[in-house]
């Protein structure tokens, strides 16, 4: 590419950036957030290869600026910045260890005598982000060519914007001419009886004409509870809707065509799912005001004992800011919110609310069934509360990056979140117990118990490599000589891998010694230590091979480098013929 040309291939570049982190994409390894991180890291590439020194961010701060058109765009100048420099940082690291790597690569086709093929350039960049141009810079200076064609980056982008297929199990039942069920569940959420018909009996499930029972969907699970026919009943484990028609799991096949039945779900349950389903909503808004607009729900999956909503972002959540969101959140709730759910055409709530509303997918149909909690609008179509109040207290319990670009948030709400913050305090007075403090003081209790613990392993250390000093030299005393070498056989009683590793490191010191050492653990097997000072080794002795082999004979393996080795076995009956065969394998090599 000619200079004139990459500098506009640097303008274009670089307002394809403005719109898709000002949209709210964050960089990662994945999805959309990969096609974002292929445009910096391309951007990045070319302005390095003009020597253009001006920071990526300020050439994409200067796009918004010319489009006044999109103010939100300059709401998120901070956030841009941040990231832009984050993912520099990043480029610039991903080089240093790129190099090294591509040379690795190239020795090995070097050695064969091949190019390196564009598969392999494809695989280095989606590892480890080396781009193609690097990879060929650096096989180049080791002396290997490449194969790179001027598509590789459609490639990439194709590989990674497949569609992916739906992996859907098939079920095990057909429903040809069933009409589709009434689902009551949205118009009497408070509602746990009701009565119905059955309508189709299939391999372990019904189909009512009407139910009350929510079927899984959405990160919600299905609702549980009992179906009763008369003097019998049977257990519901599992709802799902297939074409609208919503099929009952059973524990007992009962049922017939036409039967009457009541069902009662399992209000526990639906209770649980109902506060988390919520809480989940008033989290993701919460993460918004505390950590930016950027934020984008990806998954969410709610339970009975705790929920988990994951978000993306460019960075790990620090613990002040978990803080923030978990305080807004109980405010959402302490101010007793109002929770609307309202049915709207889609082209109407699209144009009022934006694409905001499919934060947890896009929903099917002409009409959509939005929730509104606060701030948060979203299409939903699970159960809710029917105000913050009715959620009780959100306990927000851990996070962890799930992958590149995207933070899980952990959460109990109500009930559960009492009974995690019960059992902590459980765990907290256990431990303040046992230490024999008050709960207050237990912080710094632990601490200057693990300074102290810090200290006397030190000393522990200290110790045992005096004791490896003063057996050493009462061992030496005990040396043959063999071909000019003195050596040492000796068994250790009751010595650990770490202390026999000790002993062998300060033979090792000796230039003509030869150690070999052997303990019995104490599930009937044998440990081998063996180390050779530096003269040994000129004169052929091994520490590793004789390793091997004295663990062989105890049943085991083993190796190491020419000065120090270890392994063992499970037969520590055989420790002294071990100690034997060291010894011969020495004489043969000195003589």
């Amino acid at each position: 590419m000619e200079p004139v040309e990459t500098v506009y291939a640097i303008t274009d570049h670089t307002r394809c950036l403005a719109f898709m982190l000002g949209d709210g994409i964050i960089p990662s390894n994945v999805k959309a957030g990969y096609l974002a991180r292929l445009v910096i890291r391309r951007t990045l590439r070319m302005l390095r290869d003009l020597h253009i020194s001006a920071k990526l961010s300020d050439l994409v701060l200067l796009h918004i600026d010319n489009m006044p058109e999109y103010p939100e765009f300059r709401e998120r100048i901070d956030t841009i910045t941040e990231i832009l420099a984050l993912e520099e940082e990043r480029f610039a690291d991903t080089l240093d260890r790129g190099r090294r790597l591509v040379q690795k690569t190239a020795a090995h086709f070097r050695e064969r005598n091949e190019t390196i093929p564009e598969v392999e350039l494809i695989q280095l960049y989606d590892t480890h982000g080396i781009p193609p141009e690097i990879a060929k810079e650096a096989a180049a200076e080791a002396g290997v060519r490449v194969e790179l064609s001027d598509t590789f980056y459609s490639l990439v982008a194709k590989k990674h914007n497949r569609a992916e297929a739906a992996e859907r199990e098939e079920p095990g039942y057909r429903l040809p001419g069933i009409k589709p069920t009434l689902g009551m569940y949205y118009d009497a959420p408070a509602q746990a009886e009701f009565r119905a018909k059955v309508v189709a009996v299939v391999n372990g499930g019904v189909v009512l004409d009407r139910t009350l029972f929510y079927p899984e969907g959405g990160g919600q699970p299905a609702d549980h509870g009992t179906l009763y026919a008369g003097n019998e009943s049977s257990k519901v484990l599992d709802v799902q809707i297939l074409d609208g028609i919503i099929v009952h799991e059973v524990d007992s096949q009962i049922f017939r065509k036409g039967d009457e039945v009541t069902g009662k779900i399992d209000w526990e349950r639906r209770s649980a799912h109902m506060r988390h389903h919520t809480a989940t909503h008033i989290i993701n808004e919460s993460a918004k005001k505390v950590l930016g607009k950027h934020i984008w729900q990806t998954g969410a999956q709610k339970s009975v004992d705790r929920a988990r909503l994951d978000i993306t972002h460019f960075k790990r959540i620090t613990g002040e800011e978990l803080n923030r969101i978990e305080m807004l959140a109980n405010r959402e709730v302490m101010a007793d919110i109002p929770v609307e759910i309202t049915w709207k055409e889609r082209v109407e709530a699209e144009k009022r609310y934006g694409f905001v509303l499919y934060q947890g997918g896009v929903p099917p149909g002409r009409e959509i069934r939005i929730l509104k909690v606060g701030d948060d609008v979203e299409a939903c179509g699970g159960t809710h509360v029917p105000s913050t109040g009715r959620i009780g207290a959100i306990k927000v319990l851990r996070t962890e990056r799930i992958q590149d670009g995207v933070e899980r948030i952990e959460f109990a709400a109500g009930d559960a979140a009492v009974k995690w913050m019960q059992e902590r305090d459980r765990l907290l007075d256990s431990s303040a117990d046992v230490l024999r403090v008050s709960s207050e003081h237990l912080p710094e209790t632990v601490e200057r118990f693990f300074n102290e613990w810090k200290d006397l392993k030190k000393e522990n250390e200290r110790l045992k490599e005096e004791l490896a000093g003063m057996r050493v030299k009462v061992m030496l005393g005990d040396a043959e000589e063999i071909g000019g070498v003195r050596v040492v056989r000796r068994l250790v009683p009751d010595a650990d891998m770490e202390e026999l590793l000790k002993i062998a490191s300060e033979f090792s010191k000796n230039d003509e010694v030869v150690a070999l050492l052997a303990s019995a653990d104490g599930a009937g097997g044998a440990k081998i230590v063996v180390s050779a000072g530096a003269k040994a080794t000129l004169r052929g002795i091994n520490a590793g091979a004789i390793a091997k082999a004295m663990s062989g004979t105890v049943g085991g393996g083993g190796g190491g480098k020419l000065s120090i080795a270890q392994g063992g076995g499970p037969r520590g009956d055989k420790i002294d013929e071990a100690l034997i065969r060291g010894i011969e394998l020495i004489r043969e090599k000195l003589g």
